[in-house]
Formats: C-alpha cells, sequence, structure tokens
C-alpha cells in the first residue's frame, strides 16, 4: 500500500511531499463537491422540467374538454325534458375534469420537491466545513530522531565550553 505520492505509508516523508499530497487531495475533494452539486442541481431542473410539464398537460386537457361542456350545456338546454344526451357530455367533461386535477396534483407534487431539495446548499455548506476544519488544522508533533537528539548535545556542549 502506497500514499497518494507513491511513497510507501509509514515511510518518514518530507514537509514538501506532505504539502504536496495535502494539495492534491484538497484539490480532489473541491472537484468531487463540485461534481456533487452539478449532479444535484441537474436532479432539480429535471423535477421543475416535469413540474412544467404536467402544468402544462394539465392546461392542455382542460382547454380542449371546454367546447365538450359547450356542447353539454346546447344540449343540455334543447333537451330539457331528455337528459340522455346532454348527461353523456357532462360524464365526458367531469372525465376529462378529472384527468387535469390529477395531472395538476402530479405537477404540484414534483414542484414541492423540487422546492424542498436543497442539494447545491448542502454542497456549498460541506465546502465551507472543509475550509474551516482545515483552517483549524494543525500539524502533529513528530518525534525526534536519535540523531537529532545526537546533533543537539554536540551543538549544546559546544555552547557550553566556549
Amino acid at each position: 500500500m502506497s500514499a497518494p505520492d507513491g511513497s510507501p505509508v509509514g515511510a518518514e516523508r518530507s514537509i514538501g511531499q506532505l504539502f504536496a499530497s495535502a494539495t492534491t487531495e484538497m484539490s480532489a475533494l473541491v472537484h468531487d463537491e463540485i461534481a456533487l452539486a452539478k449532479a444535484q442541481l441537474k436532479q432539480d431542473v429535471k423535477r421543475g422540467a416535469t413540474s412544467g410539464g404536467a402544468f402544462t398537460l394539465a392546461g392542455a386537457v382542460l382547454l380542449f374538454s371546454l367546447p365538450m361542456l359547450n356542447f353539454a350545456l346546447a344540449y343540455g338546454i334543447r333537451t330539457w325534458s331528455d337528459w340522455n344526451l346532454a348527461v353523456c357530455f357532462l360524464l365526458s367533461f367531469a372525465a376529462n375534469v378529472l384527468v387535469a386535477l390529477l395531472l395538476a396534483l402530479l405537477g404540484v407534487v414534483f414542484a414541492k420537491k423540487a422546492k424542498k431539495s436543497k442539494g447545491p446548499q448542502k454542497v456549498a455548506a460541506s465546502v465551507k466545513e472543509s475550509a474551516g476544519v482545515l483552517q483549524k488544522a494543525k500539524p502533529h508533533p513528530r518525534p525526534e530522531l536519535a540523531q537529532d537528539r545526537g546533533q543537539k548535545a554536540i551543538e549544546a556542549v559546544a555552547r557550553s565550553s566556549s
């Protein structure tokens, strides 16, 4: 197993290598969060388009059923005593209105889903949180190597003897 920069895990890496690795990983994180925001925005647009299409179909069905209402009213007045033909036209109109209401309800449901969706806002909050964590990050103290202790001891002796 190796680190993103190719060095083996657990091996001592220089500050430059650690910084390069952190920069690469942060860049990948930002790119992934941007891709997530795009995907969520695409889903919201799709829901909005479905809602608009359902409302358009509901309006078209209602518009095309208006002549049926006019025919039904005309035949109803003409045949006041005989309701058979007029009742048939009214039932046809009622069925069209029912379909239009169902399509409008479908449009309302999709519009509410599109309105509730907070996809891009969630990603923006996540980016801000990641940036806040990185700003507060402090390096872990590193244990001194035996070579460093020996060198410091020699320097301390040299200072004391002078």
